[in-house]
């Protein structure tokens, strides 16, 4: 031979072990690396299997087993003169290593076979993309490597899913994607160009057929079709279907499927070359362009040209994948020794105590920041409109409120302290929307007649004051339950918050806030301790806003006994002023489309909004007049049918006039003191419900002043729990906890207990173990890796 022949033929023998090698690897650990690699493609039944048997020179039953259908195969195939005999190894699944060598060709096809259907059944899968690794050492075959993959397929098997076309199809364009890929993609000589079903899935993954090698499969099928010249150079050229860089090869092999030999086997490949090119040169008119196309026809031109390929391709990516070997080894060496620091830690309680504690508190204080205002990671990311924070907690709206409670800003994005206001706002708007509740005249009949009973000159105040608070209780106790759950989900979402700061933020006055990544056991704890800080917190909101509530409406309170028109008034203009202090804070409208606006633009729709200072309902100057006017008298038995004729004493409570019965205009209406006399007597001096008009009218009078001065009480008991109580109590539960009690609750529930439980969050039983087996796999991992790196720094040098 040649001496620079023999040079080059050494040099590339070397490249290509060293790409083998790197090869296995990759498979083994899961490295995607730029390996220059063919990938053969094609239907079912187009002679891929054929093909890969005669570059291997030996039958091996392969079609048999179909290894292509349903899990791809790398073929490493080592031309080694030595080996008189071909010599099969297979790479063991999840490991670099290869086992015993093997001869039969029925052991090699059976654990092809046997290999497939074990992973098949464990992914519980039709297909699968994880490859099978054969190594064939021979002196007949050349130094090459091809994927097998499964063969394109119109309809499923029986027993086997409906979308397993479509599986395949889409493992294959996978497998091919790579750029570093060559494509060898195979299609039977019966089937013409213009309608091949598999071209055009080709063409989706490498549209220009750059990368693509075309191989004309069962040529001798085709020949007898051919008389002249013209017909065949027209065929050979493809007719401008697959461009004009492309040329296709033309293969036939033996058809024979018998048992025979492999040096038969290998002599039968030749006589087909030659009697195809016999039959073209003798039987066909005019012969053909040999000189264009002679190149292309036989499977050692084929074979010879996917070597050269191959070779080529090594060459070229030769520096790329030193600089990535280089790279991956330092990311792996790296990873090696953060796994060793894991492991000296496991047994180092002090360092992971102080670890873990400079940690939680950089968490406590990325979670105070948030609350403060600050406005990083960004909200538009991880903030939370009404609508979502409504449907994530799966609290939903405000329990009987009819209507759409919406606050100011209900559609940004908002997290932490804005978040929480937020809340707090809708909650006052949902308060505000829910009116005293009708009452039945048989209630009324029933509170107003106990109280007559008990005696005492103020049934109707009673009465009046009983059913507000009732109605407090029923209809306030669901909306502070809320308020509190709705606050609380605001606060769980911090957690992640508070995580993604402390992971681009630095430390917090200059301290490490210590390496815990990896522990899962530990940040599992600690968000279940943030948790449960949380629930606590909501629990202890919810009693002390239960007790505001319990203390306006008990019956000792002189919340139902003051001067309700001066007391009215006044909670009007306190009101009032809330609202105007509001819009001009928080209540600023900053939502799209949303603009500064007056207090009356922003409450637009709310219910239960006072009228403005200086604005008067009409109907009502009257009245007021007449209520300053009037002297207001107490009935000695309070009933809807009382008359008043003027003569009853004054009561006077906590230093003001109150109407506590029926007023004087009534005698107005009924005209006649002797008359509504005469009435008592004939009904026995008390009727609740009279019989004609007149009584009718009073009785009806008498119940809507009670319901009236009810929803005036409950008014007043709602503006004094909302305005004196529950805010200031929701920031102070709230807030103030967890800006200055988290890290000593955290504190408390993580370490400060033994040894032993706080290396639970650290070492679950047989953690060590798996850390153990996990820094084994990564010092394999370094060894193959530093083992690559050497080889490809010396075939660089020779470059």
């Amino acid at each position: 031979m040649d001496p620079s022949l023999a040079r080059s033929a050494s040099e590339f023998k070397t490249r290509f072990e060293a790409y083998n090698r790197l090869q296995a690897a990759a498979v083994a650990f899961g490295e995607k690396l730029p390996i220059p690699e063919i990938v053969a493609i094609g239907g079912q039944s187009d002679g891929k299997s054929s093909l890969l048997e005669a570059l291997l020179g030996f039958r091996f039953n392969v079609r048999e087993v179909e290894m292509g259908t349903r899990r791809p195969l790398i073929l490493q195939m080592v031309h080694d003169p030595t080996a008189i005999e071909p010599r099969c190894r297979f790479q063991e699944e999840d490991s670099e290593e290869y086992g015993s060598p093997m001869v039969s060709s029925s052991a090699i096809a059976d654990t092809i076979k046997s290999r497939t259907e074990s992973l098949l059944r464990k992914t519980r899968t039709a297909v699968s993309s994880k490859p099978i690794v054969m190594r064939a050492e021979y002196a007949h075959c050349p130094n090459l490597t091809i994927v097998d993959t499964p063969g394109f397929i119109l309809k499923s098997k029986k027993g086997e899913p409906d979308n397993t076309p479509t599986e395949i199809l889409s493992m294959v364009k996978s497998l091919a994607s790579p750029p570093h890929r060559i494509l060898l993609f195979l299609q039977q000589s019966s089937v013409e160009w213009c309608s091949s079903l598999w071209l055009d899935s080709i063409r989706e993954i490498d549209p220009a057929l750059k990368r693509t090698i075309v191989v004309v499969s069962k040529f001798d099928n085709r020949l007898k079709e051919f008389n002249d010249r013209w017909e065949v150079d027209r065929y050979f050229g493809a007719s401008g279907y697959l461009g004009e860089n492309t040329q296709p090869f033309f293969v036939a092999l033996p058809k024979d499927r018998s048992t025979v030999p492999n040096e038969e086997f290998r002599r039968q490949i030749f006589q087909v070359d030659a009697e195809v090119l016999h039959y073209l040169r003798d039987s066909v008119k005019g012969g053909f362009d040999e000189e264009k196309y002679k190149s292309y026809i036989g499977f050692g031109c084929l074979r010879d040209y996917l070597e050269s390929e191959l070779q080529k391709k090594y060459k070229e990516a030769t520096p790329a994948t030193l600089a990535l070997l280089e790279q991956r080894y330092c990311e792996v060496t790296a990873e090696l020794d953060r796994m060793e620091t894991k492991i000296q830690a496991t047994s180092n309680v002090a360092h992971l105590r102080r670890s873990a504690m400079l940690h939680a508190a950089s968490i406590c204080n990325h979670l105070g920041a948030v609350l403060d205002g600050a406005a990083d990671p960004a909200p538009e990311q991880w903030g939370k409109t009404t609508d979502e924070e409504k449907s994530e907690s799966g609290i939903g709206g405000w329990p009987g409120v009819t209507a759409d409670v919406k606050p100011p800003n209900a559609t940004l994005r908002l997290y932490g302290g804005a978040a929480f206001e937020r809340v707090v706002h809708e909650f006052r708007c949902a308060t505000y929307s829910v009116e005293c509740p009708a009452v039945s005249r048989e209630k009324v009949a029933n509170i107003l007649l106990a109280h007559a009973g008990r005696g005492g000159n103020r049934g109707v105040t009673e009465a009046a004051a009983e059913i507000a608070r009732a109605a407090a209780r029923s209809w306030l106790a669901p909306l502070l339950d809320t308020a509190c759950d709705r606050l609380a989900c605001v606060l769980g979402n911090l957690f992640d918050i508070a995580i993604e700061r402390n992971r681009h933020h630095p430390p917090v006055c200059g301290k490490k806030s210590g390496d815990m990544d990896g522990y899962v056991g530990y940040h599992a704890a600690l968000r279940h301790s943030y948790n449960c800080f949380i629930k606590d917190l909501t629990e202890q909101c919810k009693q002390v806003v239960r007790y505001h509530l319990d203390s306006v409406t008990s019956p000792y309170s002189q919340v139902c006994y003051e001067d309700f028109l001066g007391s009215f008034n006044s909670g009007v203009n306190s009101l009032h002023r809330f609202n105007q202090a509001s819009a001009g804070s928080f209540c600023l409208e900053l939502s799209d489309g949303g603009r500064p606006a007056l207090r009356k633009e922003i409450m637009t729709d709310q219910e239960n909004i006072p009228p403005e200072k200086d604005e008067i309902t009409p109907g009502k100057v009257a009245e007021a007049r007449e209520a300053r006017e009037c002297q207001m008298t107490v009935p000695e038995t309070p009933s809807p049918e009382q008359p008043c004729d003027g003569n009853y004493p004054v009561k006077k409570e906590l230093g003001h006039f109150i109407e506590v019965g029926a007023r004087k205009r009534h005698s107005r209406m009924t005209g006649n003191n002797k008359n509504l006399d005469h009435l008592k007597g004939q009904h026995g001096g008390g009727l609740l419900f009279g019989t004609g008009e007149d009584a009718a009218s009073r009785s009806g009078s008498t119940y809507s002043e009670i319901c009236s001065s009810a929803a005036q009480h409950f008014a007043r008991i709602r503006e004094i729990l909302v305005e004196r109580s529950v805010t200031s109590t929701l920031n102070s539960g709230f807030l103030t906890p967890c800006r200055e009690r988290l890290m000593v609750a955290l504190g408390l529930d993580l370490f400060a207990v033994s040894d032993e439980k706080f290396m639970d969050m650290f070492v679950a039983p047989g953690a060590i173990d798996a850390l153990e087996n996990e820094r084994l796999s990564l010092q394999k991992r370094q060894k193959i890796l530093h083992s690559c790196l050497n080889e490809f720094k010396n075939i660089a040098r020779s470059l």
